[in-house]
Parts: C-alpha cells; structure tokens; sequence
C-alpha cells in the first residue's frame, strides 16, 4: 500500500483531568497516540504530554485519525490497574461517528470477528475462521439518506474496529482513508470521536466518567 505522510497537528493535546494517579486528555485527529515506525515518527501524543508529566505510562491507543479522550498512568499501580479494566473490558467507551448513508434500523450490533490483512498492512479484515471476536453496538442519533450521526459502543477493542464494522454493513465512516471509498472519502479528516470513557478510578475504586463533545 502507499504510505500515508505523517503530518501531525500543531494544536497541543488538550487536559482533561490530571491526578496523582491518571491523566486524561482529549487526542486531536491526526496525532499518533505513541511514536510510530519510520523516521520523523517520533511526535505523539504520549511524548508531547512528557516534559508536563514525566512519569506518563500507556494504557490504551486511539487510531492516528481518531480524536478524543484517552487515559494514561502516571504510576505503575495506575497503568497495571486501568490495563486490566481495558482487558477485562470493564471500561466503557462511547464514540460518534458520521457515517455514509441512512443507518438503519435506530439501533443494533456488528458481530464480526477481525483479523490483520497482512498483505494490506496496517488495515483489518473479517474473518470468521481465524479472526479474533469483535462486537460494536451502535445508536442513531440523527440520520438523512445522505449521511448518519451514529453512537458507537465497542464492546471488543479491537484494531480499526468501528472502522472495519461501519464499512462491512455498508456505512463506511466519512474520512476513512483506508475504508471508505469515493464521496464518502472526500473529507478533511475521519469522522471518528472518542467522545467518552468510564472506569473505576486506581486509588479510590470509585466510578468516574470523562468526555469530550465531538468537534464535527
């Protein structure tokens, strides 16, 4: 495949909430959530927060094009504790996306397991021999037969997942530079937010949530 240039957003990263424990920001699009393979890679998110947060450690990733609201450690309980609330899947992300086409019925779920397409690195596949489970749920927030706004659960964390899901059932999401095509291509970025995350905070063990309204 030809590879994308990396011209990362000069907007700086914006702090959502800052703790002995976590920090959470809210990613623009465009930025690499952790230095990436190949020269002049190196500018991501994780190293722009360093310098304000020099015990910063990685929990979970946003695709390059997705913005909005991740979570980091800012010790290793905090990085060991939220890693394993991502893998227990006991984290609960919200996102909205704008999607090409009507989105119908108002509700309902993708059910398709995914795996790498190697030869297409670093896109995904269906796979319903060799693929891992994924499961997305989604709501319609608002729709005409040219475009929808859609909330989506992903009850899996897989890579590209909403990407992949949207496109399979015929509503790519609006930006997509891997999987969508034409019109539904032709837009200044992918149309994909973060917009919320809740999870049970390392030190106290009580629910928090955190958000950011999409910018589009």
């Amino acid at each position: 495949m030809t590879a994308f240039a990396y011209a990362p957003p000069t907007e700086a990263p914006q702090v959502l909430h800052a703790d002995h424990e976590i920090l959470v920001v809210a990613k623009p699009s465009g930025l690499l959530s952790v230095p990436g393979r190949g020269e002049g890679k190196d500018d991501c998110l994780i190293n722009r927060l360093r310098g304000a947060f020099p015990t910063i450690l990685l929990v979970h990733r946003l695709d390059q094009d997705t913005s909005g609201v991740m979570v980091f450690g800012l010790t290793p309980h905090a990085q060991r504790t939220l890693s394993k609330q991502f893998e227990g899947r006991r984290v609960k992300k919200a996102y909205v996306a704008r999607l090409a086409g009507r989105l119908e019925p108002k509700t309902g779920q993708v059910d398709l397991p995914l795996i790498v397409d190697w030869p297409n690195r670093p896109r995904q596949k269906v796979d319903h021999h060799e693929g891992r489970p994924a499961l997305t749920e989604w709501r319609v927030m608002r729709a005409t037969d040219d475009e929808t706004r859609v909330r989506l659960f992903p009850l899996t964390g897989r890579s590209h997942q909403l990407r992949v899901h949207m496109a399979e059932i015929g509503h790519p999401i609006l930006g997509d530079p891997l999987y969508a095509t034409g019109a539904a291509a032709d837009h200044p970025r992918l149309m994909l937010h973060a917009e919320s995350l809740r999870l049970r905070h390392p030190d106290s063990g009580v629910q928090v949530s955190f958000s950011q309204p999409a910018p589009f």
